[in-house]
């Protein structure tokens, strides 16, 4: 994507539609992240290693882990999400239905479209709009599940979408949440901050091959 002259800078706190922002995104081809929230432009402080880049990973591992055994789900990361004329988010991590019993789809210009089953958010400076301007834009273009990582606070919240409201997920005795969307997902979330990637495999492992994994491998394969 060549860069032009004629096509003004992006710059945060810009106020675009979501055409005049993917014109001016492609071309800065060396610009790394930059989103679409409720029609203004915001651009995430550089990555630092330890408040982002580890947890990212960790998340990512473990996402990928279910997905190999659940045929049907596809995961991301920082896939650019078209989610209507306002909001054009690049979430860090997601999880989603492949097919038509999905809820996205990848449209002709490769851009995924609509609202995924999982997003996830890795958050330390983006925090405060993290947990407010996008979780509006979530739960309002109906994502089911959004779940952020508060790496600063060392605090996970994982959302459920219900009547139209985000409600959290509590963690058993053991610490560990459970998607409702997709059973058998199960955040180990003292593994998390304590950064054991195994303790991430194991309880991905435990929901895998249970009578709840197994039926929704079921549905999604019918």
């Amino acid at each position: 994507m060549a860069s032009s002259s004629n096509i003004p800078v992006l710059c945060a706190g810009d106020v675009l539609t979501r055409d005049e922002f993917e014109r001016r995104y492609a071309a800065m081809p060396d610009l790394k992240k930059a989103e679409l929230i409720e029609g203004v432009v915001y651009m995430p402080s550089p990555v630092r290693c330890r408040q982002h880049g580890d947890p990212h990973f960790l998340l990512s591992g473990w996402l990928s882990d279910f997905a190999r055994a659940t045929p049907g789900v596809r995961g991301g990361t920082d896939v650019t999400l078209r989610l209507d004329q306002e909001n054009e988010p690049q979430p860090d991590l997601l999880l989603r239905v492949a097919g038509p019993t999905g809820r996205s789809r990848v449209d002709a210009d490769g851009y995924l479209v609509g609202p995924p089953e999982l997003v996830v958010e890795v958050a330390a400076s983006s925090v405060s709009y993290d947990l407010h301007q996008k979780l509006r834009v979530y739960r309002r273009v109906g994502v089911p599940e959004y779940l952020v990582l508060r790496v600063l606070d060392e605090q996970v919240d994982w959302f459920v979408l219900r009547r139209g409201v985000y409600e959290p997920l509590v963690p058993d005795r053991s610490g560990i949440l459970r998607s409702d969307v997709f059973p058998g997902l199960g955040l180990d979330v003292p593994a998390l901050l304590r950064g054991d990637a195994a303790g991430l495999q194991a309880a991905v492992s435990a929901g895998i091959g249970t009578p709840e994994h197994e039926a929704l491998v079921r549905r999604l394969t019918s």
